[in-house]
């Protein structure tokens, strides 16, 4: 009998590998010129990309937690019935896929409690879990954290650790951690994997990152996970797997970083696949929450966040034993 994959003690899933179910379409680089009302006039070239996630992570044993959108969902809700009766998590997108500062806070608790009932009816199982498009929980957002335990999810996975001109809290934790919200609303936070290099979080879990870096980079980053203990996540797109999309009006950094590598995403999921052990967020609950490295303040200046939360030591004994 093989081995089991790297950093899978016992052969049990230990990274996390999510998708944000969405159209080609409605990604943020295209939004000021392809607007939500425009949707309905762009065909759906979800389903075949959904399939062959679906059949890779069936060759591989894999599971993995499906972040869908509530537009996807009143629209072809027997997708969403698919990935559930595969086995796999299914998670809330949002409805709308308006970056949260968009969003009122009012708006937002309505987008939760619509998007977590289509959900649970389609796909007959319980939500818990919550990505905000763009990653888009951050400092100027952090209310969000207080309507997300109001409308009843228990994670969340929107914080992205990084500098980014569109999002990112770089000072936040890079590993599982209970993120804190402006009205005292507490709720797991499970980033992104991210590598630490040269004192800074470079971004390696997903998405463009994925696309454009060296495999062997995001290799390494999960087998640093591993070695600590912890769940490396993984984030892609359906629309990552389908190079032949039509191009969008978009200007040119935005295409560059919807289009870059398209052809090679399938072949770089399937090689991770093959070297490490995925499961859902639900299926590695015990771990991320036992795992957690403390308490951070969202919505507080950087360097208050931490102390504010009431978690300084834990947070600073992490940062010497986890390398943050």
């Amino acid at each position: 009998m093989p081995p089991p994959p790297a950093g899978a003690p016992g052969g049990g899933p230990s990274h996390v590998l999510s998708f944000d179910v969405e159209e080609y379409f409605q990604v943020e680089a295209a939004a000021a010129r392809v607007r939500p009302e425009d949707w309905p006039g762009f065909p759906s070239r979800l389903e075949p990309a959904v399939d062959a996630i679906l059949q890779m992570l069936a060759d591989h044993n894999a599971s993995a937690t499906f972040f869908v959108l509530g537009w996807v969902a009143r629209r072809q809700g027997h997708l969403v019935a698919r990935i559930a009766g595969a086995g796999h998590e299914i998670a809330s997108h949002g409805m709308s896929h308006q970056m949260l500062h968009r969003l009122t806070p009012e708006k937002l608790q309505a987008e939760l409690t619509d998007s977590k009932k289509l959900l649970e009816d389609l796909s007959s199982c319980p939500v818990s879990g919550y990505r905000a498009p763009t990653f888009s929980i951050t400092h100027q957002t952090a209310w969000a954290i207080d309507s997300l335990v109001a409308a009843g999810y228990t994670y969340d996975s929107s914080v992205f650790p990084i500098r980014h001109d569109r999002y990112g809290v770089p000072d936040a934790p890079r590993w599982a951690h209970w993120a804190i919200g402006p009205a005292g609303g507490r709720i797991l936070e499970i980033p992104p994997l991210t590598l630490r290099l040269l004192g800074m979080n470079l971004p390696i879990g997903g998405g463009g990152y994925l696309r454009l870096l060296p495999i062997g980079l995001v290799h390494r980053g999960l087998r640093a996970a591993a070695n600590a203990g912890r769940a490396g996540v993984i984030y892609l797109h359906p629309w990552e797997l389908d190079p032949d999309q039509p191009p969008l009006p978009m200007g040119r950094l935005g295409r560059w970083r919807h289009r870059v590598n398209l052809r090679r995403t399938a072949d770089k999921l399937r090689w991770l696949l093959s070297r490490h052990t995925f499961g859902s967020f639900r299926g590695s609950m015990r771990m991320l929450t036992s795992s957690a490295v403390g308490e951070y303040a969202l919505g507080i200046p950087t360097g208050k966040a931490i102390a504010a939360a009431g978690s300084s030591a834990v947070w600073q004994q992490s940062q010497r034993t986890s390398g943050r």
